[in-house]
């Protein structure tokens, strides 16, 4: 096996594999939290637009949503029930809600009272709430950390037991981006 290969064997190996989706809009912080955390498969559509053709697969089988939203910026939590929306006609609904005002870093320019996204993440039944910084880091482990055990925990629940990969068998085509792609000649071009 090839040094290239073991990287991918390691992704395989795994009992359960937990889909996690954040969503919020352009430019709350979601790629910024992803890439300061990475040990779980994790998907960010960019909050644009374009996306919209292909947002069914972005939700399909998702087991936790984490709705994000800018703190510094009072639209993007007003926006909060239209992403909730969204969750609702494309998830199950038992699917992990977490809340999270990104941007703590910038306490100064905050627009949005945590107490409000407190209050919020409780009537609205999500799951958990954290502030974060993807800048400095601040519960940024703590967040993906409390998503783990939570989804974990939720195993021994019968009615999320349907997400283990032994029950589901499902089948997923990988791609070896590692692999140089076949060339090929187009006689029209």
């Amino acid at each position: 096996m090839k040094a290239t290969d073991h990287r991918f064997k390691v992704m395989e190996d795994y009992e359960y594999l937990f889909k996690i989706i954040l969503v919020g809009g352009t430019g709350v912080g979601k790629t910024s939290l992803v890439q300061r955390y990475t040990q779980l498969q994790i998907w960010d559509p960019s909050g644009q637009e374009r996306f919209r053709s292909i947002v069914h697969l972005y939700y399909r089988n998702a087991q936790a949503v984490v709705f994000v939203y800018d703190l510094t910026h009072q639209r993007t939590f007003d926006r909060l029930p239209d992403w909730m929306d969204e969750i609702e006609r494309n998830c199950s609904g038992r699917i992990l809600k977490i809340l999270v005002g990104n941007k703590a870093d910038k306490i100064h320019d905050r627009e949005v009272p945590v107490m409000i996204a407190r209050d919020f993440a409780a009537a609205n039944h999500f799951h958990y709430f954290v502030e974060t910084s993807a800048l400095d880091n601040t519960n940024v482990d703590v967040l993906f950390q409390q998503i783990a055990r939570r989804l974990r925990d939720n195993l021994k629940t019968p009615s999320f037991r349907f997400w283990n990969i032994e029950n589901e068998k499902r089948e997923t085509d990988k791609v070896n981006l590692l692999q140089k792609a076949r060339t090929t000649v187009c006689r029209l071009c």
